[in-house]
């Protein structure tokens, strides 16, 4: 099963700014839309942002403007740009093949994002 390696969290003050990194292993990374989601404790997991095969990006209405998704199919890694991060923004977040194919990918342990003064 491919699995998702996400590094780059960490604490930042409101208005900071992060880059999230995703390593995938397997050879069908440059198959599936990928995707970034993000679990607050006692929630659901929610998508944030999907970028195809061929670079298109949707975002989740709360990100819009402020994140940017990206991939390097050559490095098998997607990237989650963060700017102006808000107290909201706090949550893990996970790399994961875009709906509906997140069942193919196993869930990595996630990033922690903390956004606070």
């Amino acid at each position: 099963q491919v699995q998702f390696v996400e590094s780059g969290g960490g604490l930042v003050q409101p208005g900071g700014s992060l880059r999230l990194s995703c390593a995938v292993s397997g050879n069908i990374f440059n198959i599936y839309s990928m995707a970034w989601y993000r679990q607050v404790p006692g929630k659901q997991r929610e998508l944030v942002a999907r970028v195809s095969l061929d670079g298109t990006t949707i975002y989740a209405n709360s990100v819009t403007g402020r994140f940017t998704i990206s991939r390097d199919n050559a490095k098998n890694t997607v990237y989650l740009q963060m700017d102006n991060l808000k107290p909201e923004d706090t949550a893990v977040y996970y790399c994961n093949f875009a709906p509906p194919y997140e069942s193919r990918g196993a869930w990595g342990q996630g990033t922690q994002v903390t956004v606070s003064s």
